[in-house]
């Protein structure tokens, strides 16, 4: 790699990294916020939150680096190029392609990190987080066992618990049913314990009464009893649901679409298949983008007030193939005959950033500050 390679493609690695960092830090947590309201209001612990939280970052560097490595490429070309390093280049002689060689490498390092996410880290990590919320879904100590706090296990549902003893006995309970609006009741026990029949939870109530007020006649009506159960089955998890998000799984699988597992997950063929070619389909996307970012950069003769023309041109170039891209997607997982439509957004950026950087080679030389350009 000569020194002009080594050189750019070092300041495009350290820019890069800084605004990925940014990036993933922001997207991380909007997402980490809406997860500790959801944990902490259920009477989740802290750990449990960071845990999940990791558990979602693979998920959120993939989604980002594409993102940042354009921004990256974008600001960085446009600082080389206020500060005449590019004008410099060209006039020693060095051709367009020569001048996006480094970036294409820029570009390849970004895919690598995405194809080790896409095919490795992101189904590992989607896969332990979809345990996880099946095991906190069936989580009932989690949900319930909180002395002194009203707690909300479920949508209508309320719970209140005076005191636990050492062996888990629950004392002076207080249980609010207002799922059915003709219908709300109100459970209070004087001790409870939580049992689990089966796949099913339920909480057996001692010495306590059931007050319902009937909504629709404004009556009400007191039951006493000895014991009561209580059945738990539509506020916790029941069984494993054996479906699978098509995320979660390898490329193999995915690639493969046996019938059995589209049957098991009730998707169709086409959602597999993009899935599968997606992951290849997204790196090639993301290395070609900032090549593309740099041959629009170099249209034009040097300005004083920066290359804001060609910047807006690249960021609306990129929307407008992600726009591409959601067509392409939603097309593909109609219809799987369609699923080689996944790598037209790459093939459309690669072909534009050829074609830019011919133009920027054949073309009519310009001037810049009195020197061909």
């Amino acid at each position: 790699m000569r020194t002009f390679d080594r050189y750019i493609l070092s300041h495009l690695l350290m820019v890069f990294g800084f605004f990925s960092l940014i990036l993933v830090a922001v997207y991380w947590v909007n997402r980490a916020v809406s997860l500790f309201d959801r944990l902490i209001a259920g009477g989740s612990n802290v750990s449990l939150f960071l845990e999940l939280t990791l558990l979602t970052l693979p998920s959120v560097i993939l989604t980002v680096l594409p993102i940042s490595a354009l921004v990256a490429t974008l600001y960085g070309v446009n600082r080389l190029s206020g500060e005449s390093e590019l004008v410099v280049a060209q006039t020693t002689g060095l051709s367009p392609w020569t001048m996006a060689r480094p970036v294409l490498y820029f570009g390849l390092c970004v895919a690598v990190l995405l194809l080790l996410l896409a095919h490795l880290l992101v189904p590992v990590s989607r896969t332990m987080l979809v345990e996880q919320n099946q095991e906190l879904s069936r989580d009932i100590t989690g949900r319930f066992l909180k002395d002194g706090e009203f707690l909300h296990p479920g949508t209508g549902i309320t719970v209140y618990v005076r005191e636990i003893t050492e062996q888990g006995e629950l004392r002076g309970i207080f249980l609010q049913d207002r799922r059915d609006a003709a219908a709300r009741t109100t459970y209070t026990a004087e001790r409870a314990v939580l049992l689990r029949a089966g796949d099913s939870p339920r909480l057996v109530m001692f010495e306590g009464a059931a007050q319902t007020l009937h909504t629709d006649t404004r009556s009400l009506t007191v039951v006493s009893f000895a014991d009561f159960t209580y059945d738990l089955a539509g506020l916790v998890g029941g069984p494993a649901s054996p479906r699978k998000d098509p995320r979660s799984l390898d490329t193999a699988t995915l690639l493969r679409a046996d019938a059995t597992d589209l049957a098991r997950d009730g998707v169709k063929r086409g959602v597999y298949l993009f899935e599968g070619h997606n992951r290849f389909a997204e790196p090639i996307f993301a290395a070609a983008l900032p090549v593309l970012a740099i041959a629009l950069l170099m249209l034009g003769s040097f300005s004083r007030l920066g290359l804001w023309r060609q910047i807006l041109a690249a960021v609306f170039l990129a929307i407008l193939l992600k726009l591409t891209s959601n067509v392409v997607e939603n097309a593909v997982r109609g219809s799987a005959d369609l699923w080689p439509l996944t790598y037209l957004p790459a093939l459309i950026t690669m072909g534009m950033a050829a074609l830019a950087l011919s133009w920027n080679a054949y073309a009519p030389r310009k001037l810049v500050r009195g020197v061909p350009a």
